[in-house]
């Protein structure tokens, strides 16, 4: 009997959970103030609204940065990622990416990953002609407390069936109430609050530990 997904929505994060990095901790080159920001957004001792914007002011990564920072996602991509996703496709699951990550960066990983640009939700950069930070898109919901949860909602409005979703931070254990099964994944960074939280918790380095929890046969 071929593999079924048990979730017709399967979410992932990205940083610290399908790869290894944290990219803006990549784009901050060891600035010791934005990785103490990120630190603290995702263990939520400090709201993200007052961690976004404070980050990119304090990096403004250029175009050329987040094209550096692509493709450090794909070489980064933890141990059976990509088979994971695979399988979890094969075996009927819509899988989407659900980051506050940049999505020009998240895109060629998504590609990489044979996920089309609508199941990438991500948040958007602009630049000016010279490839120069502007400003981020301050419409999108996941550079706040609870936008994953929203993104999520809105994807699930448009499908049926039950949703998981994988993610190592508190801003994905927010969203746990917006899927069916939350699996906090400690394979990079062990978070004890996240623990407290998941339904299910995982420690293992590689993403395949996570298979059993989601697909059946």
């Amino acid at each position: 009997m071929a593999p079924t997904s048990n979730y017709a929505v399967v979410f992932f994060d990205v940083d610290s959970t399908l790869v290894s990095i944290e990219g803006i901790d990549i784009l901050a080159a060891g600035n010791p103030e934005v990785a103490r920001l990120t630190e603290a957004a995702m263990n939520g001792t400090m709201p993200l609204e007052q961690v976004y914007e404070r980050r990119l002011a304090a990096i403004r990564p250029t175009r050329a940065d987040i094209e550096r920072l692509a493709g450090l996602y794909v070489e980064s991509l933890l141990p059976d990622g990509e088979r994971v996703v695979h399988e979890l496709r094969v075996a009927g699951a819509d899988v989407h990416l659900v980051t506050a990550g940049i999505e020009q960066a998240i895109l060629p990983l998504a590609s990489h990953l044979a996920l089309a640009p609508r199941a990438v939700h991500a948040v958007a950069l602009s630049f000016d002609e010279g490839g120069s930070y502007r400003d981020f898109d301050r419409r999108s919901p996941l550079t706040r407390r609870g936008g994953k949860e929203l993104v999520i909602l809105d994807v699930r409005a448009r499908s049926k069936g039950k949703a998981a979703f994988i993610g190592d931070g508190i801003t994905d254990a927010e969203a746990r109430g917006a899927v069916d099964l939350f699996i906090g994944f400690g394979g990079v960074t062990i978070r004890d609050r996240v623990r407290e939280l998941a339904d299910v918790y995982v420690t293992d380095p590689s993403l395949a530990s996570i298979l059993p929890l989601l697909v059946q046969g």
